[in-house]
């Protein structure tokens, strides 16, 4: 995990620096991650609204997007409690823990999607 954590902040360096030198000649870092993070946080908001958009004409567009939103916050839940781990070094920093953690959520949420639809058979054979 710590060499995974080290190689990705080994690339956003390098690039940090080819978008410094290549546009932020004079800017401080404020201002370039002012610029940077405004940018790519409107192109992902338009690319989440497009997919969103489509998926609220889907049927279990709700639980869709709830399960969306729910896996976006468990993935940053288990990356910060995976860097707490190496910061107070009471545990280990891997990143198969944070695959089983996240992995644990998908297999809890596939129970209950699984009684969720048997319950919607069950629910629309008795209505008949």
């Amino acid at each position: 995990m710590r060499e995974a954590i080290m190689l990705i902040v080994d690339l956003i360096n390098d690039i940090h620096d080819v978008i410094a030198n290549t546009f932020g000649a004079g800017m401080t870092d404020k201002e370039l991650h002012f610029w940077i993070f405004g940018i790519l946080g409107i192109i992902t908001f338009f690319f989440v609204y497009i997919v969103f958009k489509i998926l609220s004409k889907l049927k279990w567009s709700i639980a869709i997007l709830a399960f969306l939103y729910t896996f976006t916050m468990m993935v940053v839940l288990v990356f910060a409690v995976e860097i707490q781990q190496a910061y107070t070094q009471r545990g280990n920093m891997e990143f198969a823990d944070a695959v089983m953690g996240l992995w644990g959520f998908v297999v809890f949420f596939g129970v209950y999607a699984m009684i969720a639809i048997i319950g919607y058979f069950i629910y629309k054979a008795i209505k008949k």
